[in-house]
């Protein structure tokens, strides 16, 4: 017996299709919404940028909410990884999905509209 194809299980379910759509939309935004802050902020720190070179060796520039490029400059002794760096994001990005599938259940986006029974829209009534 061979294993059915990704697109042979969708193919007759157009709800799973619109399913595994949405919720590959809803991953791709949290993923980048995610990492590019983060991207931002390396990109900021890296050696030659004027955030960088603005403090003395060791140094660490912070931006602060201000100018552009201005900082504070903390050692780098004080910045490391802390253990929950890797746990955080996964539970946040599961909470943001979780409450998105929720908000939408509760909407009722899935649900299908009722029709009416009544096909005949003069008034005439069948015998």
């Amino acid at each position: 017996m061979a294993f059915p194809s990704f697109h042979g299980l969708l193919a007759g379910h157009p709800a799973m299709f619109y399913a595994a759509t949405w919720t590959a939309v809803a991953t791709a935004a949290v993923s980048v919404a995610a990492f590019v802050p983060e991207l931002a902020f390396i990109w900021a720190v890296t050696p030659g940028t004027p955030l960088a070179t603005a403090c003395s060796p060791g140094g660490v520039g912070l931006p602060l909410d201000g100018p552009p490029w201005d900082a504070v400059c903390v050692p780098a002794a004080l910045l490391g990884r802390a253990t929950l760096d890797a746990a955080v994001p996964l539970v946040f990005a599961a909470a943001v999905m979780s409450s998105a599938l929720w908000f939408t259940k509760a909407v009722g986006v899935w649900e299908e509209e009722e029709e009416d029974d009544d096909d005949d829209s003069d008034g005439a009534t069948m015998v």
